[in-house]
């Protein structure tokens, strides 16, 4: 059970501590944790790949939840994109810190939120639910600056995709009036979630860049060129060309750049 005293941050570390190395040391030492780092990029990129190639679920039940403007549906939540991305946060009676707080894990996962305008230039909206009702769900959004779209269940729905007792994220794609289920992520795997690459990491299209490995057919763009301020996506215009030039360049001397030398 973790302490509920304050760290003491003026204690010195154990005689178990790193070594204190000169620079030639420290830049060898990088260098091979860096080796290790870009094998584990490599094979999150992989997983990411298979993740891509997972069978679906169609999802054949109805289900509703009560939002700001009244019950809605599941497909509703899409917003009219494609993908979607559920996390179940606890907010509700019996909830430590209720009716002020939602439980203290859940957010803090809603404070790592990226900005969703990135997110929904790649076809994909994030949602959460809770059994809160819409006006405490309100208020709390207000105190604590969410803006992340956030409805109260009404029925099985948590039940049904493994959130009921625990927190967790399920992804859905839609298509041709079907809804299905592709993906879950919960307990530890939650943790890494909040970044606009780590919502797509978990979602059937991916990135939806270029240099992923997706199956034949998924949409891709070259990396970078789609990248906007999020307040500049507009959907039907083409890339700034002006951008389009300046990525490519710091692409091109990123990839040509001398390997450092040891001094």
């Amino acid at each position: 059970m973790m302490s509920s005293q304050p760290l003491d941050r003026g204690s010195r570390l154990s005689q178990e501590r790193p070594a204190v190395v000169s620079r030639e040391e420290w830049n060898a030492a990088h260098a091979a944790m860096l080796s290790r780092e870009k094998a584990h990029t490599r094979a999150r990129d992989a997983l990411a790949a298979e993740r891509r190639r997972m069978p679906w679920l169609e999802v054949d039940k109805s289900y509703a939840f009560e939002g700001p403007e009244g019950r809605v549906g599941l497909e509703d939540l899409f917003e009219g994109r494609r993908q979607l991305i559920v996390y179940r946060a606890f907010f509700e009676p019996g909830v430590f810190g209720w009716p002020e707080q939602a439980c203290r894990g859940c957010s803090m996962v809603a404070d790592q939120v990226a900005h969703l305008a990135h997110l929904n230039a790649r076809d994909t909206t994030l949602a959460y639910v809770s059994r809160a009702p819409q006006n405490d769900i309100a208020r709390l959004k207000t105190k604590n600056g969410w803006e992340i779209p956030w409805y109260s269940l009404t029925d099985e729905f948590d039940l049904d995709f493994g959130v009921d007792q625990w927190h967790g994220h399920n992804v859905f794609f839609r298509e041709n009036g079907r809804i299905y289920r592709t993906y879950f992520i919960n307990s530890r795997g939650d943790e890494a979630i909040g970044t606009t690459w780590s919502y797509l990491d978990m979602t059937p299209l991916g990135r939806q860049e270029s240099w992923e490995d997706s199956p034949q057919g998924y949409p891709q763009t070259p990396p970078y060129k789609w990248w906007n301020w999020h307040d500049g996506y507009d959907a039907a215009a083409a890339p700034d060309q002006r951008w389009v030039e300046v990525s490519e360049a710091g692409e091109a001397a990123f990839r040509n750049r001398p390997e450092p030398t040891e001094r």
